[in-house]
């Protein structure tokens, strides 16, 4: 119906960690059949119970939204085109998902557009090289934001060591409730303050708004509710790059 017709669909499926590169195929079908922009968001939205396996919406376009009420293996969204992804885990699992992994190693790897929401932990490179995909996980392990150039990621937790290093463009929002990230940023290509304007915070909390909807996480919840004390808990983290290229633009031409 939805290549024959263009109808919206929603289908419901179990998937094991057998199960690779769920969505990779069938955004290939969407892209032939419509175009990269052809579909609107979640237009086909598939539905799965389970533990994915490695690779889950790599290289997925739009017009196709991944929901897994489970968990899922390493690069999960890996190039992701447009799609959007949401992992959570099952209701009984949900007060302590902050704390536990969800999703693996890699996940969002030079991705260029879409979402992903996950309601856990990350595992490490969590967005390396993404360039346009925004994000929100509750922790990730160590190089987090290496090398990205794009996009936005909000994370409602912890990270590990190296973060940040050569990243270049987008944005980063790291919820820093132990006071330990200047040990675990890599200083040499960011900085990073507490919100530096009102449309920071507001793009920060769209996000994490977002990621409340489509996760029922209680992590984000809890940080909703109480947002004026949490919000000084955040550090937004700003490429050096994007603030040199700020100061040249100032600069009148002579």
């Amino acid at each position: 119906p939805v290549f024959e017709r263009g109808e919206k669909m929603q289908l419901t499926y179990a998937v094991r960690n057998t199960h690779r590169a769920v969505g990779a195929r069938t955004s290939s079908a969407i892209v032939r059949k419509f175009g990269p922009q052809g579909l609107s968001e979640g237009h086909l939205t598939v539905r799965l119970r389970g533990s994915a396996g490695q690779s889950l919406g790599a290289f997925s376009a739009k017009g196709l939204k991944l929901v897994v009420d489970g968990d899922a293996n390493d690069y999960v969204g890996k190039g992701l085109s447009g799609a959007t992804i949401v992992v959570r885990p099952p209701a009984a699992a949900r007060p302590r998902a902050h704390e536990d992994a969800i999703i693996g190693n890699t996940c969002l790897y030079g991705a260029t557009s879409g979402a992903l929401f996950a309601a856990g932990r990350a595992g490490g490179r969590f967005a390396v090289r993404n360039s346009g995909a925004r994000a929100v996980v509750e922790g990730c392990s160590a190089n987090g934001c290496e090398y990205m150039t794009g996009g936005a990621v909000v994370i409602l937790g912890a990270v590990g060591d190296n973060f940040a290093a050569g990243m270049t463009g987008g944005r980063a929002y790291v919820l820093d409730e132990r006071g330990r990230f200047s040990d675990l940023v890599n200083p040499d290509s960011v900085v990073w303050s507490s919100f530096t304007d009102d449309k920071s915070e507001e793009a920060c909390l769209a996000l994490i708004r977002r990621h409340a909807e489509e996760t029922r996480s209680l992590r984000a919840a809890e940080i909703l509710k109480d947002w004026p004390l949490w919000r000084n808990l955040f550090l937004e983290v700003t490429p050096k790059e994007i603030l040199r290229l700020r100061e040249k633009q100032a600069v009148p031409a002579e």
